[in-house]
């Protein structure tokens, strides 16, 4: 690791510790035991940096014993038994030290996504007909067991079924320790190879289901001016319920500069539709501002995982062979524990490729 890097490191730990601080103090406010919401937003933070204030101390410490040891190397009329074993020392603590950085540094470059503890997965049906939709419904069930294994939420905000099963559209929001930093991948299109249970002749189709995976980080939340949106009440739309077309409790949203809209009906209450919707707004405007920041800096988004896009194929999933295949990584898992949720091998594997390519950047921007 070369002197300006680790450099750059100290600082940022530095930052992290002060941030840390910062968090301890807001969480002794007595208010925010009415506020369960931000009380377990501040936690998470608060854990998720506890890692670097932990080493930044062991880092610390190794220095100091450093110190001493180098100061008892250069007294003068030393015992020579005593210099050795500060040779020695001196020698093992270099080699800790520097352990101990690299260890920092790669969770430095990774310490932004493990924060965000929030998240809106969206799933949609792509090409392929009723096939496309019972696919997305495989999806959503998959990226269901997968947060639970994890003790974190997973709660439907708006489903729309398809007409033999499956949904056609799903939005949910999940909430946990590293959500974001685990799930971020996942955007990008999810082809299936396999006998739909719609064909009669039992030939293997290709379907497919887009996936976008939004951030929602604390500071999104003062992110959306509500002179710049325009709110319509309106009666939910579609299929069945005594809800749909009788009671005025769906909320469309349009964000007038951007366009971007957003309609929510899932429930029967008028103020459960509208906190949703303008929670997804703020998801979306946050990811579409996000996505130009990328594109200004495109020389380094190229170096990155993919591009995040729907239209990016990210994985095939073939019945035949029962395996799920990573195009990013070309790790190859087993269908069946894939679809049950077992999806850390697969993250595992992108999270190590990610991180590389983040080192990489890091190293050649102080280069």
């Amino acid at each position: 690791m070369s002197d300006d890097v680790r450099t750059i490191l100290r600082r940022s730990l530095e930052d992290l510790s002060e941030r840390q601080s910062r968090l301890d103090e807001q969480l002794q406010d007595p208010d925010l035991a009415s506020d369960p919401r931000r009380l377990r937003a501040l936690s998470t933070q608060r854990a998720a940096l506890e890692p670097f204030v932990r080493g930044r101390r062991a880092w610390l410490d190794a220095e100091a014993r450093r110190r001493d040891a180098l100061a008892l190397l250069h007294e003068e009329g030393g015992d020579a038994e005593l210099i050795a074993l500060a040779r020695e020392e001196i020698a093992a603590l270099d080699a800790r030290i520097d352990t101990i950085a690299r260890d920092l540094e790669r969770r430095l470059v990774r310490a932004d996504d493990d924060a965000v503890a929030s998240l809106i997965l969206e799933i949609r049906a792509g090409v392929g007909g009723d096939e496309a939709s019972l696919w997305a419904g495989d999806l959503l069930r998959m990226y269901e067991s997968y947060a639970r294994s994890r003790g974190w939420t997973f709660e439907p905000m708006d489903i729309s079924p398809g007409d033999v099963g499956g949904v056609r559209l799903a939005i949910v929001s999940i909430s946990g320790p590293r959500a974001w930093s685990s799930l971020a991948y996942e955007s990008g299109t999810h082809q299936v190879k396999r006998v739909p249970a719609t064909e009669a002749q039992g030939r293997v189709h290709t379907s497919t289901a887009t996936v976008a995976v939004l951030p929602e980080p604390e500071e999104v939340d003062a992110a959306v001016d509500p002179a710049e949106v325009r709110e319509m009440i309106t009666t939910a739309q579609g299929p069945g319920g005594q809800n749909v077309n009788k009671v005025a409790t769906a909320v469309h949203l349009i964000h007038l500069p951007t366009g971007i809209e957003v309609r929510m009906q899932e429930t029967k209450s008028q103020a459960q539709n509208r906190e949703r919707a303008w929670k997804l707004l703020r998801a979306r405007l946050h990811d579409r501002r996000r996505a130009e920041q990328d594109a200004a800096r495109s020389a380094q988004r190229a170096g990155m995982i993919g591009s995040a896009s729907r239209a990016e194929k990210i994985r095939t999933y073939r019945a035949k062979e029962n395996i799920a295949v990573d195009h990013r990584t070309n790790t190859s898992c087993n269908l069946e524990q894939v679809l049950a949720g077992h999806l850390q091998p697969l993250i595992d594997d992108l999270t190590e490729l990610d991180t590389a390519q983040r080192l990489q950047s890091l190293a050649a921007t102080v280069a």
